[in-house]
Formats: C-alpha cells, sequence, structure tokens
C-alpha cells in the first residue's frame, strides 16, 4: 500500500504455521476470541527447480506437474489448455506448496507484503516459467506477474483484483461471503452518487463516492475509499451482506486520501474536515444517511487514524472497525530505516497510557495472522482501548497486511459495531 513500510518477513528456513479461529464473536466488554499467535518465521519464497539443467521434461508421462492436476508437457498447448493456478498441495509440515505459472518470457512475482519477491524459473527450452512456493496454513494474498517494468494479473487465475493483481488462497483459508469473484478484465460498478468535497482545511479537491446498501442509513466511512472502490468490491459486498442479513442497511461514504501518510498520521485536521466539511455535504446530498451512528473503517495506517479519531473526537467516532491498524506509528517513525523498532503500540499507546475514558467506544480489532512484526503493536493497543473502557471485539484473518485476507472482517466488524 502507498506510504506504507515493508512489512514482508524475513526471510527464514521455517515456516509460518498458524491454526485456530479468532473470529468468534464478541459476547462481553472483556471477553477475547480465542486463537494461536503464529511464530515469527518468514516463508521461504520458493522450491528449487525439481528438474535438473539438460533434462528432458518429456520423461516424465504424466508430466511434471500432475501432482497439480496439470498433466502433460509443459509449453505444450494441450499443457496450456488445461493451465490454471495457484493450485496448491499439502507440504507435510501443515502448509501447502502452491504452484504459479507464466507463459512468456522472464518474470517473477510480488507478494502483497507476505513475501519478498519470488523469481519464476523456466521449464527446460520451453515458454513455461514456473515457481513452487512455500505457503503456510490459511492464507490469502494479493499478487502480481512480474515482467519486465510491467505487472500483470494472473491470467490462469479467476480471481482478481483490479487489472494488475490477482487473489491466492490456500485451500484452508476460511470463504469470504459476499465477495463476488471478479476477474482482471471485469468492471467494477461504481455508485452513482458522488460528492465534490472541496477541503479548505486539507486543501485540493477529491471526488466522494456514495452508496446507500440497501436503502442507506447508519454512516460507514470507509477510508481509503479508492481501494474498495476499484480494487476490491465493496458496494457488492455490502450489497450482499444487507440484503442476506448480515447487517443492517448503511450508507457507504468512500473517503479517498491524496497523502496517506500526512492525512492519516496521528493529526486532527483530517476529522476536522471530516466533520465540519465532510458530514454536512453528505447530510445535503440526498441520500438517506444516520450520521448519528457513524462507523470509522479504516486499514493499516487508516486504521491508526480512526482510532485517534475516536480518542480525539469522541462526540464524532464512537464506533470503528480496524483492520491491522498501524500501531508502530509515530512522528518521526517513518524516516527510520526500520519503522515498526520503535516503541510498542507507538504514539496510540502512549496516549492510552495517560489516561482515556473509552466507555463510550465500540472497537473492532483485526490483525492478519502472519503479519508477525505488527502483533506486538496491536495487542497492546487492544489491551489498552479495552482496559479504558471500550467495548472491544479482536480477531484474527488468515493473511498478511494485504486487503484480499481483510475482507470478511471488515464487514462483519462493521455489523458487530452498529449492533
Amino acid at each position: 500500500m502507498q506510504n506504507e513500510p515493508n512489512l514482508s518477513p524475513p526471510l527464514s528456513q521455517g515456516d509460518v504455521h498458524a491454526s485456530g479461529d479468532r473470529t468468534a464473536p464478541h459476547r462481553g466488554r472483556h471477553e477475547r476470541a480465542p486463537g494461536h499467535v503464529p511464530s515469527d518465521h518468514g516463508p521461504p519464497p520458493h522450491r528449487p527447480d525439481r528438474t535438473p539443467p539438460g533434462s528432458n521434461p518429456t520423461a516424465h508421462e504424466e508430466g511434471p506437474f500432475a501432482e497439480f492436476g496439470l498433466p502433460g508437457s509443459p509449453g505444450t498447448d494441450a499443457f496450456w489448455a488445461a493451465a490454471r493456478t495457484p493450485m496448491s498441495v499439502p507440504d507435510g509440515d501443515g502448509g501447502w506448496r502452491t504452484l504459479f505459472l507464466w507463459r512468456g518470457s522472464e518474470a517473477g512475482i510480488g507478494f502483497e507484503s507476505w513475501s519478498p519477491p519470488v523469481p519464476l524459473r523456466r521449464w527446460a527450452d520451453t515458454d513455461c516459467w514456473h515457481a513452487e512456493v512455500r505457503m503456510p496454513a490459511r492464507l490469502r494474498v494479493t499478487y502480481r506477474i512480474l515482467a519486465g517494468d510491467a505487472a500483470h494479473a494472473d491470467p490462469y487465475n479467476p480471481v482478481g483484483a483490479g487489472a494488475d493483481r490477482s487473489v491466492a488462497a490456500t485451500p484452508d483459508a476460511p470463504a469470504q461471503p459476499h465477495w463476488p469473484v471478479l476477474g482482471p478484465d471485469d468492471v467494477l460498478p461504481l455508485p452513482s452518487a458522488r460528492l465534490r468535497w472541496n477541503s479548505a482545511r486539507l486543501g485540493g479537491r477529491r471526488t466522494v463516492r456514495l452508496h446507500p446498501a440497501g436503502g442507506g442509513g447508519p454512516v460507514v466511512l470507509l477510508l481509503d475509499g479508492d481501494d474498495w472502490l476499484y480494487l476490491h468490491p465493496a458496494m457488492a459486498a455490502f450489497d450482499s451482506a444487507v440484503a442476506g442479513g448480515a447487517m443492517p442497511p448503511v450508507t457507504l461514504v468512500f473517503v479517498p486520501a491524496k497523502d496517506r501518510a500526512a492525512e492519516f498520521g496521528c493529526r486532527p485536521e483530517l476529522w476536522e474536515a471530516v466533520r465540519d466539511e465532510l458530514l454536512p455535504l453528505v447530510a445535503e446530498s440526498g441520500v438517506t444517511a444516520e450520521p448519528d451512528r457513524l462507523v470509522v473503517a479504516g486499514q493499516s495506517l487508516g486504521g491508526l487514524s480512526a482510532l485517534y479519531a475516536a480518542l480525539a473526537f469522541p462526540d464524532l467516532v464512537s464506533r470503528v472497525a480496524l483492520q491491522s491498524a498501524s500501531f508502530w506509528w509515530a512522528p518521526g517513525a517513518m524516516d527510520l530505516a526500520d519503522p515498526l523498532g520503535g516503541p510498542v503500540g507507538g504514539a496510540v499507546a502512549a496516549r492510552l497510557r495517560r489516561g482515556a475514558d473509552l466507555s463510550g467506544l465500540r472497537c473492532a480489532f483485526d490483525v492478519g495472522e502472519h503479519e508477525t512484526r505488527m502483533l506486538p503493536h496491536c495487542e497492546l493497543a487492544e489491551a489498552l482501548t479495552e482496559q479504558a473502557g471500550a467495548t472491544v471485539r479482536v480477531s484474527r484473518s488468515p493473511s498478511g497486511h494485504d486487503r484480499a485476507g481483510w475482507r470478511h472482517a471488515l464487514l462483519r466488524d462493521v455489523a458487530w459495531a452498529l449492533a
């Protein structure tokens, strides 16, 4: 994500193993969902090519990738006609070996935060490039094929995230109800209602789109709104959740960011602008909305900003849904060689320790199971928020620092915030 530090774990020869489900509903102010936090290991990027140089791939009668359900010789028309990736098989240690393919010239795989780039290796002298990537249990991750200076969606994967990204999931990753499967060539529908927000406090003009899911209701501010409009089909997902009875009707407000690092730090300007400029525009728009039950949903730096708003503007923000909030943040942290290496919990933890009454706050925290360096920061912020009197829900998603893995938590936790 733009303006975020590199959250990829360091490479090691160990695997990340994650088990258990930390998404059980919250049943009381101090109850925390059970689960297992994985150990601090990063995934090795890929397995070595099993074909020595000069070998004859046609010597394998069933084909070298038959265990992945792909018979035949790599590079043939029949092979490419049957190609579907990524495909996974158990690795014997509780995780998975996952096959990725690319047809053409030299390329690699760029994962979103979970792993450093992985090179693809050519099969003999064919046009088949491949990698077997070791993945932990319970993982959903966004990736791109990087060829030269261009990024591409995986042409053999029907699950896309925008025009140049795809989504991989291990077979044991939980389903994401309500999120439609869209390929890279599909055009996401956009809300018809939009506002021109000329912000005196933030500077510049931005387009804010509104969508009354189920006819409209409490306002849900989706920070990083453009990502939820153009990469992940939040409008369709919320419509489905409302229609299926998983949440009440809501009015979605997709709030774009011009400079995430500047706007989502612990500064008051954004929330003064939301209170004094944006919400009055929403009220005048003619779209049904209930701003008195406002929910703020934010991820990463957006999640940091949402909890800051609950601390600094309690009369405005009393319901928040956070995914992988950047609680490592403190003034100047982003300029450091290791932004996550500072005091645990960053500026938010320091403020909470000084004392706060959050008895009016409902706050849902979620973070990826595989975000090993984020977990200490998030765990401290969760504990201090609960100690300050907030009603807290804690869960872990099967992902790294990646919107593809947070999607189910977004719907579930917005619904919980409105309960």
